[in-house]
């Protein structure tokens, strides 16, 4: 029996989140509470596919990190878990750099809702960028999908970065008046900064006089690092 060498993958739906852009982006998913709503593609917004979904708490998401595509993919990676210069290879690392640009997430389940005539599907702890093509959707089963006794050894090494979060007290006008828009924004902000989302190899600085910036939703957040904490320093909207 000869073995295809190629295959056809349809977007089966996408997904919003607040993430404009890649930088930032949590590493993995559920280590901030980021909510993100699933939009099916016509011939798949079939209410009688989600049958039954609302049994699972958790669900797989298979994507295409669709904004890597074109720069094409290597069979080594450098790994932020190794501080940004040393590889491996690309089969041991979620490297979004990938032979085929395939990515999985499990995020929770937060429900169906019917607007227009079509269903969207609510999740929580989403990793992805604003408009993620989404391939597949499974049900994350506890028996199956936990393993007890799993190890990774890079945690060792390197853990992801846990640090303190503040705004600047002028700031506090302005964040309260985006928290009636966006509910979760300041929790979000603190969960996505404590991270330290800059570049690998500049996480080792607990003292940072460049400005980084990241856009969550429609707000375009400047953040310094001083004396191990995360000041963010300005909170601009965009559009």
């Amino acid at each position: 029996m000869t073995t295809p060498t190629s295959f056809n993958v349809s977007t089966i739906a996408s997904i919003a989140t607040p993430f404009k852009q890649k930088f930032a982006i949590p590493r993995q998913p559920n280590l901030a509470k980021a909510h993100g709503i699933i939009t099916f593609e016509e011939g798949f917004n079939d209410i009688h596919m989600l049958k039954g979904i609302e049994s699972y708490s958790h669900l797989w998401l298979l994507f295409i990190f669709h904004k890597n595509i074109e720069r094409g993919w290597k069979n080594t990676v450098k790994a932020p878990r190794l501080g940004g210069n040393a590889t491996m290879g690309v089969l041991a690392t979620r490297s979004t750099h990938r032979p085929n640009s395939i990515g999985m997430s499990v995020v929770k389940n937060n429900g169906l809702v019917h607007d227009k005539g079509k269903a969207h599907l609510l999740v929580e702890g989403v990793d992805l960028v604003d408009g993620t093509p989404l391939i597949d959707i499974k049900p994350y089963i506890g028996y199956a999908d936990s393993v007890q006794n799993a190890s990774d050894k890079l945690d060792d090494i390197s853990p992801i970065p846990q640090r303190h979060v503040e705004f600047l007290d002028t700031l506090k006008p302005t964040l309260s008046e985006i928290d009636k828009k966006y509910s979760d924004f300041t929790s979000l902000v603190k969960a996505v900064l404590a991270q330290d989302p800059r570049p690998a190899y500049k996480q080792k600085l607990d003292s940072d006089e460049k400005t980084y910036r990241v856009t969550l939703y429609d707000v375009d957040v400047g953040f310094k690092v001083k004396n191990s904490v995360v000041w963010v320093t300005e909170l601009v909207h965009l559009g």
